[in-house]
């Protein structure tokens, strides 16, 4: 009797445990924009990955076009570019007329010859100037130099702790002077840039069209399909560095770091009325084809409002913490992440926003935030993303922060928000 009893009883509790999974929710898996358009449409699963493909093969020709001098003495990076591109390539011999003619077009124009051989060229300029290496490779070496002695006083400090108060001015010097120096090498090479742009282009005008044109085929390329699969083009979007193209429509012009950066999108022939969008794709305000960075140009200089004091999308108070030793995981959270505009803005969110409490550039500078987004990563957290302006530096400062002080952090997020 009793067995049965106990029997009755591990019964009773399985299937309670089993409607306790069954009343959690299902995850949701969330679908790209482009699988969104892809299903909307009813197109071919490599449909709209082989759009993507071609379309980041512009940016790279077109960036590095335009700004062959951020590629001197990179050759690991470009032979990178060089076996992505050229395995993208390929695979459009087994696809229809229009992209085996741009293989072959690829091909006859040698591009990546062209591309090494400008590449080469750039260096020679650069180094009877002086410069005889890669700008990363300097701001890290910079940055190994600089931080060393300063952990160096810290671990004396702790050993040693009735001098801390003598060394704390010492290291007050050494945490800002990294950011400092750094800031005054990113201006220089900027101005170094801009001084022999026009020599480059110049003296390799020839190479540089032959890139400039098959940039032009590849998109005349997409364009076509596109209006085979009856894509609304408006919903493609991207970013180029240059305006040499045609039957694209401009959109927006930005000058980032001195440079311009140019979205567009593409051109409906003449005659042609615009593709109507799907009802189930009007919501999305975002590029069905996300607008990716530039190559070698993700964002480094992330602040994050650390100790954050706020709720309700107030910020009353925070410490502003630089972390560029997480800049790859936070642009790996953005690009995973939708964005809407904030409806309140800057002066709204942090209301006592002043030089005691304000985000810093990198060069000691008082950021000017310019826009305020909100960031909704994978669909389970939103936070802040300020923008700042340009500084005179020359650069651009990103940060981060909570949108409530008492907000439940996702495990993957906690080592960016927390100090």
């Amino acid at each position: 009797m009793n067995d049965i009893e106990n029997d009755k009883i591990e019964k009773s509790e399985i299937p309670d445990n089993q409607e306790e999974e069954k009343k959690k929710p299902e995850k949701r898996v969330k679908k790209t924009q482009g699988q969104m358009i892809q299903e909307a449409l009813g197109l071919g699963p490599t449909d709209i990955q082989d759009v993507e493909k071609k379309l980041f093969i512009v940016r790279f020709l077109d960036y590095f076009s335009e700004e062959t001098l951020d590629f001197i003495f990179k050759d690991s990076t470009l032979n990178q570019y060089n076996k992505q591109i050229t395995s993208h390539i390929e695979e459009f011999s087994t696809k229809g007329e229009e992209d085996r003619l741009l293989k072959q077009s690829f091909e006859s124009k040698k591009i990546f010859d062209t591309v090494f051989r400008l590449k080469n060229k750039a260096e020679e300029i650069a180094t009877s100037k002086g410069v005889k290496g890669s700008m990363d490779k300097r701001l890290r070496r910079l940055t190994l130099y600089l931080t060393a002695p300063m952990f160096a006083l810290i671990i004396v400090s702790f050993i040693w702790t009735e001098i801390t108060m003598v060394l704390l001015p010492v290291l007050c010097v050494f945490c800002m002077a990294p950011q400092l120096i750094k800031g005054r090498v990113v201006k220089k090479w900027f101005a170094f840039k801009e001084e022999n742009k026009n020599q480059i282009y110049t003296e390799n005008k020839a190479d540089i069209m032959v890139l400039k044109n098959f940039t032009g085929e590849t998109l005349d390329n997409v364009r076509a399909r596109l209006l085979e699969l009856k894509v609304p083009l408006q919903l493609i979007k991207f970013t180029l560095n240059s305006r040499d193209y045609e039957n694209v429509t401009l959109l927006n012009q930005k000058n980032i770091r001195g440079t311009m950066q140019y979205f567009y999108t593409f051109e409906y022939p003449q005659g042609v009325e615009p593709f109507p969008i799907p009802q189930q794709l009007m919501q999305y305000q975002q590029p069905i084809i996300p607008e990716k960075r530039k190559p070698e140009k993700l964002e480094k200089n992330f602040v994050v409002l650390t100790e954050m004091k706020g709720k309700d999308g107030i910020v009353n108070d925070f410490v502003p913490t630089l972390k560029d030793n997480l800049a790859e995981k936070i642009n790996d959270i953005l690009n995973n992440s939708e964005f809407s505009k904030s409806p309140s803005d800057f002066t709204a969110i942090i209301p006592n926003y002043s030089e005691k409490m304000a985000i810093f550039c990198i060069c000691g500078e008082v950021v000017e935030i310019n826009v305020v987004q909100i960031c909704n990563w994978k669909n389970q957290f939103k936070f802040y993303l300020f923008e700042g302006e340009p500084c005179n530096c020359g650069e651009t400062v990103y940060a981060l922060s909570l949108m409530d002080e008492s907000a439940e952090l996702p495990e993957e997020l906690k080592d960016i928000f927390l100090s």
